[in-house]
């Protein structure tokens, strides 16, 4: 996720000659939807072959590793289709690269017609398998991994995958329902229950789960869904991080940068399979109607006066997705309110403010000293509003907060930070250095450019650590890096982030639709088209950022980072930029061997670091689907992941308090619900292990240095 900018003339022009030329044929309404499919499809292999960084050649090739892709999207579980549906379809699997080049779409409206047959008969299957009792002490085990399974050879084959999946769901929650009695020997409702009552129960739950799961998948199983999902797949094979947005999805991207969005101000949840107010914000539409109150049932969602859409089955997004829109636009939703009358509410949208999304700090005393500690989520930017929000401006603000309480050192907590905006990135780091390099970017044509912190001003020139995990992605290994190539600060985490070294833009598809938004017909392409560079010449894909203080985390053995990723960009090097270290005015290598001498007897981190390794040694193997070997292999599992849940967690808090300008935002919040969503917040930060073993690091470097200014 990286900066959304205003498109220079010369792209306008380039896509306009893809897209504003199909004006002179028929408007999108009129256009049969396949011949729509089509020109898009082209359009943005095109794209992909004109301005991605570096494409892959749309070939025969190709068109196999999409083939092979697409039916593993449909069907990830291999439980859908059998082989023979896979071999009538096996005639497309080298025509795709003539579809995106212009040929008929023939592939994935075959595949979607296979598969809807195929759909019903699995809920035949499980149906069928669920209505007869298991038994649960005979000795078998079930691969569910659909990476490791072929596809069915026959039907049968395919209903005894159904039988062990459907029975592991259920011995899962026969499991529960046993460990339940268990703790409830006292209630003889409970305790004078049957295995075999048990049994029947936990069928009859696995039965609703997996209706509800495929009720939702048959209510996506548009052909737009499926078109949608065929792009992508594409998109996806070029890189990870180049992907087609249909408008929705694109105005959700847009929401997710900017922090804000134009909707009813009600927070929503799922509860016994209806679609529920959860809470709602002070101020907002749905406050100020005075009509809508917590615990009120969705039923239909309708865009004005549009025909209301039916939302049972729809999860929690999809009706997000339908309730927000442009600003000053109606939504009218049926509710079903608690005393059952139901009740047409027509709303007008207008801006909600994420800041919940925003940066924040508090302070922490750590025996003399007081350190400041500041959370950002993502590098948001909010590039369409003057006075919109922007990490670096709130980042900034937070720290003139701290300061005015004379803090002795600064914690920056970019752990799960997936990213966001480049520009605010290079503002970010000029408020740690004077003046300087910040990243190298290169496209796949040009010479590398340079984009640096020309500001001499400095905000903040004391100690300063950076909190980075697995997670921390993209701008946060941009700024991670800087950080750590000018020795400005001391980089702490798990063994790597994430390793996205890649620059994205959206480009805009099609006509114009609203103007005001940006808007358009076809949405947008998420394009890899430059990578970035640190100013030492090492690119941070695939490798990441290696902190110079590794923490053990126990999410470390997870395999979701961008080396995991079969498509990934590779990693490579450039020249270094002219730069000037920092001066800390202390001795580096002796911080970093302290804390490796705490971390390293630390018990805590010691537990953490073998459930971790024990667990990466056992998370691949097949399900047992006898109970008492099902409980072994589940009682040392969660016994691994109760333990590093456990010592996370300190069991004395840190001293840990708001500023006292945020005093009110988090004890005195008029948005009840969000005040108590803050003090939530704290009490986790005041609790967090690795922030504890931070500001000792921190504290260190407070005892050494000196106020610093850079060489020159």
């Amino acid at each position: 996720m990286l900066s959304k900018k205003v498109l220079p003339l010369l792209l306008i022009v380039i896509f306009g000659s893809i897209f504003w030329a199909f004006k002179g044929r028929t408007t999108s309404a009129e256009e049969p939807s396949l011949a729509r499919q089509q020109r898009l499809l082209t359009g943005i292999g095109q794209i992909l072959e004109a301005r991605h960084y570096s494409p892959k050649a749309i070939d025969n090739a190709f068109s196999k590793q999409v083939f092979d892709k697409y039916l593993k999207s449909l069907d990830p579980d291999k439980n859908v289709f059998i082989q023979a549906d896979i071999n009538d379809l096996k005639k497309y699997d080298t025509t795709i690269d003539d579809e995106i080049n212009g040929g008929p779409i023939q592939f994935f409206p075959a595949a979607g017609v296979a598969y809807k047959k195929r759909l019903d008969e699995a809920i035949n299957d499980y149906t069928a398998v669920l209505a007869r009792p298991f038994d649960f002490t005979t000795n078998e085990s079930a691969q569910l991994d659909g990476d490791k399974l072929d596809y069915p050879a026959n039907e049968a084959a395919k209903q005894e995958l159904w039988r062990k999946r459907a029975k592991f769901l259920s011995l899962e929650k026969y499991s529960e329902l046993l460990s339940y009695r268990d703790k409830n020997k006292n209630v003889d409702s409970i305790a004078h229950k049957t295995n075999a009552q048990f049994e029947a129960e936990a069928r009859a739950k696995t039965l609703s789960t997996l209706n509800k799961i495929y009720t939702r998948i048959k209510l996506r199983l548009t052909e737009e869904e499926q078109f949608n999902s065929f792009v992508n797949t594409i998109t996806d094979l070029m890189d990870p991080h180049t992907e087609y947005f249909p408008p929705v999805e694109k105005r959700g991207f847009d929401e997710e940068m900017s922090g804000h969005f134009f909707g009813i101000g009600a927070q929503l949840k799922e509860e016994d399979n209806v679609i529920k107010i959860a809470t709602i914000i002070p101020g907002s539409p749905a406050w100020k109607s005075q009509k809508v109150q917590v615990n009120d049932i969705i039923m239909k969602v309708a865009q004005g006066p549009g025909e209301p859409v039916d939302i049972s089955g729809f999860d929690v997004l999809d009706v997000v997705k339908l309730i927000r829109g442009n600003k000053g636009t109606e939504v009218r939703l049926t509710m079903k309110k608690a005393d059952g009358t139901i009740q047409v509410l027509p709303l007008i949208r207008d801006e909600i403010v994420q800041d919940e999304s925003f940066a924040r700090s508090v302070i922490a005393k750590t025996g003399d000293k007081k350190i400041g500690y500041i959370y950002l989520p993502e590098f948001y930017a909010d590039f369409e509003n003057p006075n919109g929000a922007r990490c670096s401006v709130d980042v900034a603000h937070e720290i003139e907060k701290l300061k005015a309480e004379h803090i002795d050192g600064l914690v920056l907590d970019l752990r799960n930070n997936g990213g966001g905006s480049l520009y605010e990135v290079v503002k970010m780091v000029g408020l740690f250095i004077k003046t300087g390099p910040v990243v190298q970017v290169r496209d796949r044509d040009a010479a590398p450019a340079t984009l640096s912190d020309n500001e001499e001003s400095i905000l903040y020139d004391g100690p300063l650590t950076v909190m980075v995990n697995e997670m921390s992605a993209s701008a946060s290994e941009i700024f991670a890096a800087a950080i750590q190539d000018y020795k400005r600060g001391v980089i702490v985490g798990s063994t790597s982030t994430y390793g996205k070294g890649t620059v994205q833009k959206n480009l805009p598809l099609g006509r114009a639709v609203d103007l005001s938004t940006g808007e358009t017909e076809f949405g947008a392409l998420k394009l890899t088209f430059e990578k970035f560079y640190r100013i030492n010449g090492n690119s941070t894909q695939l490798k990441g950022v290696t902190p110079d203080v590794v923490l053990p985390d126990q999410y470390d053995y997870i395999k979701f980072r961008e080396k995991d990723q079969p498509s990934a960009l590779q990693w490579d090097q450039i020249p270094k930029s002219t730069y000037t270290l920092w001066d800390a005015g202390f001795d580096w290598s002796a911080i970093q061997q302290k804390a490796d001498a705490r971390i390293e007897a630390n018990p805590a981190f010691s537990a953490i670091k073998n459930n971790t390794n024990w667990l990466s040694n056992n998370v691949d193997k097949e399900y047992q689907l006898n109970i008492d070997k099902y409980k072994q292999d589940q009682t040392a599992i969660k016994d691994k992941v109760h333990q590093n849940d456990s010592v996370s967690k300190l069991a004395k808090p840190m001293d840990i308090q708001p500023v006292l300008a945020d005093k009110d935002k988090f004890f005195n919040n008029p948005d009840k619900a969000k005040g108590e969503r803050y003090q939530q917040w704290l009490k986790g930060v005041q609790s967090d292990i690795y922030i504890n073993e931070t500001l000792n690091i921190i504290s260190d470097i407070a005892d050494k240095s000196h106020t610093n200014t850079a060489k020159q």
